[in-house]
Protein backbone atom coordinates (compact mmCIF):
# COMPACT_ATOMS: atom_id res chain seq x y z
CA UNK A 1 0.00 0.00 0.00
CA UNK A 2 1.21 3.49 -0.85
CA UNK A 3 0.29 6.18 1.64
CA UNK A 4 -0.49 9.26 -0.43
CA UNK A 5 -2.26 12.39 0.73
CA UNK A 6 -4.02 13.53 3.88
CA UNK A 7 -4.87 10.98 6.57
CA UNK A 8 -7.19 12.19 9.32
CA UNK A 9 -6.92 10.65 12.82
CA UNK A 10 -10.65 10.69 13.52
CA UNK A 11 -12.09 12.25 16.67
CA UNK A 12 -14.66 10.33 18.70
CA UNK A 13 -17.68 12.61 19.19
CA UNK A 14 -19.36 12.28 22.58
CA UNK A 15 -22.57 13.43 24.19
CA UNK A 16 -22.36 15.35 27.47
CA UNK A 17 -22.49 12.03 29.35
CA UNK A 18 -19.47 10.77 27.34
CA UNK A 19 -21.49 8.21 25.39
CA UNK A 20 -20.82 7.96 21.65
CA UNK A 21 -22.61 10.54 19.51
CA UNK A 22 -23.41 8.32 16.54
CA UNK A 23 -24.99 11.11 14.52
CA UNK A 24 -21.96 13.37 14.88
CA UNK A 25 -19.64 10.48 14.05
CA UNK A 26 -21.47 9.85 10.80
CA UNK A 27 -21.47 13.56 9.98
CA UNK A 28 -17.72 13.77 10.60
CA UNK A 29 -16.94 10.84 8.33
CA UNK A 30 -19.08 12.35 5.55
CA UNK A 31 -17.50 15.79 6.06
CA UNK A 32 -14.00 14.36 5.71
CA UNK A 33 -14.70 12.19 2.69
CA UNK A 34 -16.61 14.98 0.93
CA UNK A 35 -13.67 17.32 1.58
CA UNK A 36 -11.32 14.89 -0.15
CA UNK A 37 -9.14 13.39 2.58
CA UNK A 38 -7.28 10.33 1.39
CA UNK A 39 -7.76 8.07 4.42
CA UNK A 40 -9.16 7.94 7.95
CA UNK A 41 -7.38 6.61 11.04
CA UNK A 42 -9.45 5.07 13.81
CA UNK A 43 -8.19 4.65 17.40
CA UNK A 44 -5.45 7.24 17.23
CA UNK A 45 -4.60 9.59 20.07
CA UNK A 46 -6.95 12.19 18.60
CA UNK A 47 -9.72 9.60 18.84
CA UNK A 48 -9.02 9.26 22.58
CA UNK A 49 -8.34 5.53 22.38
CA UNK A 50 -6.59 5.69 25.75
CA UNK A 51 -9.90 6.66 27.40
CA UNK A 52 -11.91 3.87 25.80
CA UNK A 53 -12.55 0.30 26.82
CA UNK A 54 -11.33 -2.47 24.50
CA UNK A 55 -14.94 -3.14 23.54
CA UNK A 56 -15.46 0.51 22.58
CA UNK A 57 -12.32 0.62 20.48
CA UNK A 58 -13.22 -2.53 18.59
CA UNK A 59 -16.79 -1.37 18.06
CA UNK A 60 -15.48 1.93 16.63
CA UNK A 61 -13.43 0.07 14.02
CA UNK A 62 -16.46 -1.73 12.65
CA UNK A 63 -18.74 1.27 12.91
CA UNK A 64 -16.38 3.63 11.07
CA UNK A 65 -15.58 1.05 8.41
CA UNK A 66 -19.30 0.73 7.69
CA UNK A 67 -19.74 4.50 7.55
CA UNK A 68 -16.83 4.85 5.14
CA UNK A 69 -18.23 2.27 2.75
CA UNK A 70 -14.87 1.58 1.14
CA UNK A 71 -14.61 5.09 -0.28
CA UNK A 72 -11.19 5.72 1.28
CA UNK A 73 -8.83 3.43 3.23
CA UNK A 74 -9.30 2.92 6.96
CA UNK A 75 -6.19 2.63 9.12
CA UNK A 76 -6.64 1.22 12.62
CA UNK A 77 -4.45 2.18 15.56
CA UNK A 78 -3.06 -0.63 17.67
CA UNK A 79 -1.58 1.45 20.47
CA UNK A 80 -1.41 -0.28 23.86
CA UNK A 81 1.01 -0.81 26.72
CA UNK A 82 1.11 -4.60 26.28
CA UNK A 83 2.07 -6.37 23.06
CA UNK A 84 -0.71 -8.87 23.66
CA UNK A 85 -3.27 -6.08 23.64
CA UNK A 86 -1.85 -4.52 20.48
CA UNK A 87 -2.06 -7.93 18.80
CA UNK A 88 -5.69 -8.22 19.90
CA UNK A 89 -6.50 -4.81 18.38
CA UNK A 90 -4.69 -5.76 15.18
CA UNK A 91 -6.72 -8.96 14.88
CA UNK A 92 -9.90 -6.97 15.52
CA UNK A 93 -8.86 -4.53 12.81
CA UNK A 94 -8.52 -7.38 10.33
CA UNK A 95 -11.98 -8.61 11.31
CA UNK A 96 -13.39 -5.09 10.84
CA UNK A 97 -11.90 -4.83 7.36
CA UNK A 98 -9.14 -2.32 8.04
CA UNK A 99 -6.87 -1.57 5.10
CA UNK A 100 -3.75 -0.89 7.19
CA UNK A 101 -2.49 -0.47 10.76
CA UNK A 102 -0.85 2.31 12.72
CA UNK A 103 1.76 0.80 15.05
CA UNK A 104 3.32 2.93 17.78
CA UNK A 105 5.90 2.30 20.46
CA UNK A 106 4.31 0.90 23.64
CA UNK A 107 4.16 3.76 26.17
CA UNK A 108 5.75 3.88 29.61
CA UNK A 109 7.78 0.65 29.26
CA UNK A 110 10.72 2.47 27.63
CA UNK A 111 11.60 -0.41 25.26
CA UNK A 112 14.85 -0.68 23.30
CA UNK A 113 14.93 -0.56 19.51
CA UNK A 114 15.07 -4.35 19.38
CA UNK A 115 12.09 -4.62 21.73
CA UNK A 116 10.05 -2.14 19.70
CA UNK A 117 10.82 -4.16 16.58
CA UNK A 118 9.76 -7.43 18.21
CA UNK A 119 6.54 -5.75 19.36
CA UNK A 120 5.79 -4.55 15.83
CA UNK A 121 6.70 -7.90 14.28
CA UNK A 122 4.27 -9.68 16.59
CA UNK A 123 1.52 -7.38 15.32
CA UNK A 124 2.63 -7.99 11.74
CA UNK A 125 2.43 -11.76 12.16
CA UNK A 126 -1.07 -11.51 13.60
CA UNK A 127 -2.52 -9.18 10.98
CA UNK A 128 -0.40 -9.28 7.79
CA UNK A 129 -1.58 -5.81 6.79
CA UNK A 130 0.34 -2.77 5.56
CA UNK A 131 1.74 -0.83 8.51
CA UNK A 132 2.48 2.80 9.13
CA UNK A 133 4.90 3.03 12.03
CA UNK A 134 4.43 5.88 14.51
CA UNK A 135 7.51 7.43 16.07
CA UNK A 136 6.54 9.89 18.81
CA UNK A 137 9.20 10.14 21.53
CA UNK A 138 7.41 13.11 23.10
CA UNK A 139 4.74 10.69 24.34
CA UNK A 140 6.61 7.38 24.32
CA UNK A 141 10.03 8.62 25.59
CA UNK A 142 12.02 6.61 23.02
CA UNK A 143 12.76 6.76 19.30
CA UNK A 144 12.41 3.97 16.77
CA UNK A 145 16.17 3.82 16.30
CA UNK A 146 18.32 2.36 13.53
CA UNK A 147 18.24 -1.13 15.05
CA UNK A 148 14.45 -1.03 15.12
CA UNK A 149 14.12 0.28 11.57
CA UNK A 150 16.72 -2.13 10.19
CA UNK A 151 14.83 -5.09 11.64
CA UNK A 152 11.43 -3.87 10.44
CA UNK A 153 12.66 -2.84 7.01
CA UNK A 154 13.03 -6.50 6.10
CA UNK A 155 9.24 -6.93 6.05
CA UNK A 156 7.43 -5.26 3.12
CA UNK A 157 4.40 -4.62 5.35
CA UNK A 158 6.27 -1.84 7.19
CA UNK A 159 5.88 0.60 4.34
CA UNK A 160 5.63 4.02 6.01
CA UNK A 161 6.50 5.92 9.17
CA UNK A 162 4.65 8.80 10.77
CA UNK A 163 7.55 10.79 12.17
CA UNK A 164 6.58 12.99 15.11
CA UNK A 165 9.91 13.55 16.83
CA UNK A 166 10.26 17.14 15.66
CA UNK A 167 13.96 16.47 15.08
CA UNK A 168 15.13 17.61 11.60
CA UNK A 169 18.05 15.21 11.84
CA UNK A 170 15.60 12.30 12.11
CA UNK A 171 13.81 13.58 9.03
CA UNK A 172 17.06 13.71 7.07
CA UNK A 173 18.14 10.27 8.29
CA UNK A 174 14.85 8.63 7.35
CA UNK A 175 14.79 10.21 3.90
CA UNK A 176 18.41 9.30 3.21
CA UNK A 177 18.86 5.90 4.85
CA UNK A 178 15.36 4.36 4.73
CA UNK A 179 13.86 5.29 1.35
CA UNK A 180 11.92 1.99 1.36
CA UNK A 181 9.92 3.22 4.40
CA UNK A 182 7.84 6.11 3.08
CA UNK A 183 7.95 9.33 5.09
CA UNK A 184 4.69 10.61 6.51
CA UNK A 185 4.56 13.98 8.24
CA UNK A 186 3.63 13.69 11.88
CA UNK A 187 4.86 17.11 12.99
CA UNK A 188 2.43 19.67 11.67
CA UNK A 189 4.63 22.76 11.80
CA UNK A 190 7.28 20.90 9.76
CA UNK A 191 4.95 19.77 6.96
CA UNK A 192 6.71 21.96 4.39
CA UNK A 193 10.07 20.41 5.30
CA UNK A 194 8.64 16.88 5.12
CA UNK A 195 7.28 17.48 1.64
CA UNK A 196 10.61 18.98 0.55
CA UNK A 197 12.30 15.75 1.69
CA UNK A 198 9.92 13.57 -0.29
CA UNK A 199 7.04 12.82 2.08
CA UNK A 200 3.89 11.88 0.21
CA UNK A 201 1.46 11.85 3.13
CA UNK A 202 0.54 13.81 6.22
CA UNK A 203 -1.26 12.48 9.29
CA UNK A 204 -2.82 15.64 10.69
CA UNK A 205 -5.39 15.93 13.46
CA UNK A 206 -6.31 19.45 12.37
CA UNK A 207 -7.76 18.02 9.18
CA UNK A 208 -10.74 16.90 11.26
CA UNK A 209 -12.05 20.45 10.97
CA UNK A 210 -9.76 22.09 8.37
CA UNK A 211 -9.30 19.42 5.70
CA UNK A 212 -9.33 22.04 2.94
CA UNK A 213 -6.22 23.73 4.36
CA UNK A 214 -4.25 20.52 4.82
CA UNK A 215 -5.22 19.22 1.38
CA UNK A 216 -4.22 22.56 -0.16
CA UNK A 217 -0.72 22.34 1.32
CA UNK A 218 -0.33 18.69 0.27
CA UNK A 219 -1.51 19.49 -3.25
CA UNK A 220 0.78 22.50 -3.63
CA UNK A 221 3.91 20.74 -2.37
CA UNK A 222 3.55 17.02 -3.10
CA UNK A 223 1.45 17.14 -6.27
CA UNK A 224 2.26 20.45 -7.97
CA UNK A 225 5.77 20.93 -6.56
CA UNK A 226 4.94 24.61 -6.01
CA UNK A 227 6.78 25.42 -2.80
CA UNK A 228 6.25 29.17 -3.23
CA UNK A 229 2.53 28.57 -2.94
CA UNK A 230 3.22 26.00 -0.24
CA UNK A 231 5.06 28.57 1.87
CA UNK A 232 2.13 30.97 1.57
CA UNK A 233 -0.31 28.28 2.68
CA UNK A 234 1.97 27.21 5.51
CA UNK A 235 2.29 30.79 6.71
CA UNK A 236 -1.50 31.02 6.85
CA UNK A 237 -1.70 27.77 8.84
CA UNK A 238 1.09 28.35 11.36
CA UNK A 239 -1.01 30.42 13.83
CA UNK A 240 -3.48 27.53 14.01
CA UNK A 241 -0.68 25.05 14.60
CA UNK A 242 0.66 27.17 17.46
CA UNK A 243 -2.78 27.28 19.10
CA UNK A 244 -3.24 23.53 18.74
CA UNK A 245 0.06 22.80 20.45
CA UNK A 246 -0.01 25.35 23.27
CA UNK A 247 -0.98 24.36 26.79
CA UNK A 248 -1.53 20.70 26.00
CA UNK A 249 -5.18 21.21 24.99
CA UNK A 250 -4.71 19.43 21.67
CA UNK A 251 -7.68 17.06 21.55
CA UNK A 252 -9.93 19.74 23.03
CA UNK A 253 -8.98 22.17 20.26
CA UNK A 254 -9.57 19.59 17.54
CA UNK A 255 -13.02 18.75 18.88
CA UNK A 256 -14.01 22.39 19.29
CA UNK A 257 -12.70 23.15 15.80
CA UNK A 258 -15.06 20.52 14.41
CA UNK A 259 -17.89 22.08 16.41
CA UNK A 260 -17.10 25.37 14.63
CA UNK A 261 -17.84 23.56 11.36
CA UNK A 262 -21.32 22.67 12.60
CA UNK A 263 -20.63 19.17 13.92
CA UNK A 264 -20.94 18.79 17.69
CA UNK A 265 -17.90 16.72 18.66
CA UNK A 266 -18.71 17.12 22.36
CA UNK A 267 -16.30 17.11 25.28
CA UNK A 268 -13.12 15.07 25.65
CA UNK A 269 -13.22 12.21 28.09
CA UNK A 270 -11.59 12.64 31.48
CA UNK A 271 -9.02 13.41 32.65
CA UNK A 272 -9.15 16.06 29.90
CA UNK A 273 -11.49 19.02 30.26
CA UNK A 274 -13.17 21.17 27.58
CA UNK A 275 -11.66 24.44 26.44
CA UNK A 276 -12.43 27.53 28.50
CA UNK A 277 -14.08 30.59 26.94
CA UNK A 278 -10.83 32.43 26.25
CA UNK A 279 -9.32 29.43 24.45
CA UNK A 280 -12.47 28.96 22.41
CA UNK A 281 -12.46 32.61 21.32
CA UNK A 282 -8.78 32.42 20.38
CA UNK A 283 -9.34 29.31 18.27
CA UNK A 284 -12.37 30.86 16.58
CA UNK A 285 -10.37 33.94 15.56
CA UNK A 286 -7.40 31.92 14.32
CA UNK A 287 -9.63 29.68 12.20
CA UNK A 288 -11.47 32.67 10.71
CA UNK A 289 -8.19 34.39 9.84
CA UNK A 290 -6.75 31.22 8.31
CA UNK A 291 -9.86 30.60 6.22
CA UNK A 292 -9.72 34.15 4.83
CA UNK A 293 -6.02 33.87 4.02
CA UNK A 294 -6.43 30.53 2.28
CA UNK A 295 -9.37 31.81 0.24
CA UNK A 296 -7.18 34.68 -0.96
CA UNK A 297 -4.30 32.32 -1.84
CA UNK A 298 -6.53 29.87 -3.67
CA UNK A 299 -8.26 32.75 -5.45
CA UNK A 300 -4.94 33.96 -6.82
CA UNK A 301 -4.29 30.81 -8.79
Amino acid sequence: MRFEGIYTPLVTPYHADFSLNEKALGETVEFLIDAGVHGIIVAGTTGEYYAQSPEERIEMMGRVKALMGGRVPMIAGTGAMRTEDSVMYAEAAVEAGADALLVATPPYAYPTGREIALHALAIDRAANLPVMLYNYPGRMSVNMDAECLDRLGRSPNFCAIKESSGDPNRLHMLARDYPHIALSCGMDDQALEFFAWGARSWVCAGSNFAPHAHIALYRACAVEGDFTKGRAIMSAMLPLMRVLEQGGAFVQCIKYGLTLRGIDAGPPRKPLQPLNKDARRELEEVVRTMDRALAAIEGNQ
